[in-house]
């Protein structure tokens, strides 16, 4: 019987423009599903597990398309409560060469961000868990996203189960006073941390010195006392980063770093040609989890997590569509990119 994991979020439709079009040439638009822990159940579901999402969608026909977009990879949905009134939409640029990539958020009153804590059984939804994942965006949805956060944090851990957050902090829904007040007390709760330098900047106060990320380059060893400090207030079991060089909108450098509070891990670094990067995060998120319930060594995890990732910035829309093996070989050496034949 495989593991069961359990992701809880906001799974949004996602309006994408055709190729690198911008949003004042676009005609139409690519509907495409996705969300930041409905991304990493996609990706455990697609590794082997029993992967739960939880979240809220309207009955009507949206909010159909999305659970059955989750359905269609693997993604168990049982735990969904319908009702509300909204699918939170974002719109998606592509951006290329020196021109970023934008995105426009139109996920106000959406129905998990109105949801009531009340609404979720998480003593069932964590009956036999083994590990819950959710992110920094789902407390910063609403006030009722932060309650239903937290409560579900307390019933993984009653239940023994792992948590991991990743941080994911965005501007465009709440100021770093406002993400600190919430995310500090959640922290109790979270076994592993993940995010990069400006997310534990921003979500918990956490600055490394000597950084420029500006600049392109960045500097490891500037995030090895950040994230001591990070595990010492917090005490955390890992602390992890992502380590993004961005040369341009097309390409960009990508690693990552983990500490254990014994050691530190920095992974090999890919020289990534980007199709779509949203949804990188996650799906790295959903490999070091991978790596961790196989068993691994927090330097195979990191390792498998990092080429997972950056399969998936060669893939289109959110959903990381990579098998188990495609990432073992990556992660084994082979970047080639040679036909299999």
């Amino acid at each position: 019987m495989s593991k069961k994991v359990v992701t809880l979020g906001e799974i949004m439709l996602r309006l994408s423009t055709p190729g690198y079009e911008r949003f004042v040439q676009a005609e139409s638009f690519d509907a495409i599903y996705g969300g930041g822990e409905a991304n990493v159940a996609v990706s455990l579901a697609n590794y082997g597990y029993d992967a739960h999402y939880v979240t809220k969608l309207p009955v009507h026909e949206i909010g159909q398309a999305a659970v059955n977009s989750l359905r269609r990879y693997g993604v168990n949905t049982d735990y969904i409560v319908r009702g509300g009134e909204r699918v939170g939409i974002y719109y998606s640029e592509t951006g290329a060469s020196s021109r970023p990539s934008k995105v426009i958020y139109d996920r106000s009153n959406s129905a998990i961000a109105e949801a009531d804590v009340s609404e979720f059984d998480f003593d069932e939804i964590f009956k036999d868990a083994k590990w819950f994942h959710t992110s920094g965006i789902t407390p910063a949805i609403s006030k009722n996203g932060a309650e239903i956060t937290k409560a579900a944090m307390i019933a993984a851990k009653k239940a023994g189960a792992k948590v991991s957050i990743d941080l994911n902090y965005r501007a465009k829904l709440w100021t770093p006073e406002e993400a600190q007040k919430v995310m500090k007390e959640l922290m109790q709760y979270v076994d592993v941390c993940i995010g990069n330098e400006e997310d534990a900047s921003l979500s918990l106060g956490f600055t490394p010195k000597g950084l420029d990320v500006e600049s392109g380059k960045l500097d490891a060893n500037a995030y090895k006392e950040i994230f001591k400090q990070m595990k010492e207030e917090f005490g955390f079991e890992y602390v992890v980063s992502t380590l993004r060089e961005s040369y341009s909108a097309s390409d960009n450098g990508w690693s990552a770093l983990i500490y254990n509070g014994e050691e530190f891990y920095q992974s090999r670094k890919y020289d990534l040609r980007i199709v779509d990067r949203v949804g990188g995060g996650d799906s790295f998120a959903a490999g070091l989890i991978t790596g961790l319930l196989d068993g691994k060594s927090q330097g195979e995890a990191l390792e498998f997590a990092v080429a997972a990732s950056a399969l998936k910035h060669t893939i289109k829309g959110d959903y990381n569509h990579v098998s188990r093996e495609e990432v073992e070989r990556l992660a084994g050496g082979d970047a080639s990119g040679r036909v299999q034949r």
